[in-house]
């Protein structure tokens, strides 16, 4: 991983070009963007999972590129695996390298996952940073652009027993959890990435309370510094912070 590092940051920026991740061609849009999933997704695990079956059902809502894509066929060969990608512009890199490395069992909608179904107003930078209008109560940063993207209700997809959920959806996974509480008890384990952004509902308390009421055991984690440095003491807690947390639950019945 240093030496993935050293080379990432020590390359001018581009926005497009291939790179490899073990046996796989990936095609990236971003390097910064490429090295973070690869650090947190290739080396730290974050969406490791113990498969009870060869072929389990992953659904990886907010799949960018296809980095937790490649990871968990690397891991489960076998694997189903839906992924869900809203941005138009990182979408098409996610198509490609499902197609590319010849992926066989993976199905990419490009769609966002929300509390709603229909076509939303989408913000983003076209790299890594996106996030549903209706979640940006102070308005994009600056250079990010508009769009309208397709979204669905991740209760539509959870009718039958899902091994792994991944979430990471920039914000909307509290309403996304929320309306689906009651099908929830068909995921076994999951990976929710939560959102503390400025304007954003406060809501981690709310996501803990709905994953206890539906069975669910967890465990938080902050990820690394790096990613995430707002975790880091001294602690300053302000109406601007932003940080992420990881949520990991696990059904224990």
């Amino acid at each position: 991983m240093r030496r993935l590092r050293a080379r990432m940051y020590a390359q001018p920026p581009r926005t497009s070009g291939v790179e490899r991740v073990l046996d796989y061609a990936v095609r990236i849009n971003d390097p910064h963007n490429f090295y973070t999933l690869y650090k947190d997704i290739f080396v730290h695990r974050i969406y490791h999972f113990d498969a009870q079956r060869q072929d389990p059902l992953i659904l990886d809502c907010g799949s960018n590129i296809g980095m937790s894509v490649l990871y968990f066929k690397h891991v489960y060969p076998g694997a189903r695996v839906i992924g869900f990608e809203p941005d138009p512009v990182v979408c098409p890199c996610l198509e490609e390298n499902v197609r590319r490395n010849a992926l066989a069992g993976v199905r990419c909608l490009q769609a966002g996952v929300a509390g709603r179904e229909g076509m939303l107003a989408f913000y983003s930078d076209g790299k890594c940073g996106s996030s549903l209008a209706a979640n940006m109560s102070d308005g994009p940063p600056r250079g990010w652009q508009k769009h309208e993207v397709p979204c669905v209700r991740l209760r539509d997809y959870l009718a039958e027993p899902v091994d792994f959920l991944k979430m990471n959806i920039e914000g909307a996974e509290w309403e996304v959890l929320a309306d689906s509480e009651d099908l929830l008890p068909n995921v076994r384990e999951m990976v929710v990435e939560y959102h503390h952004f400025p304007g954003l509902p406060r809501r981690l308390a709310d996501i803990l309370a709905l994953l206890q009421r539906t069975g669910f055991d967890y465990l938080i984690n902050d990820l690394d510094p790096a990613s995430n440095s707002a975790v880091v003491p001294p602690f300053r807690l302000t109406p601007q912070t932003r940080y992420y947390l990881l949520i990991y639950a696990k059904r224990m019945d």
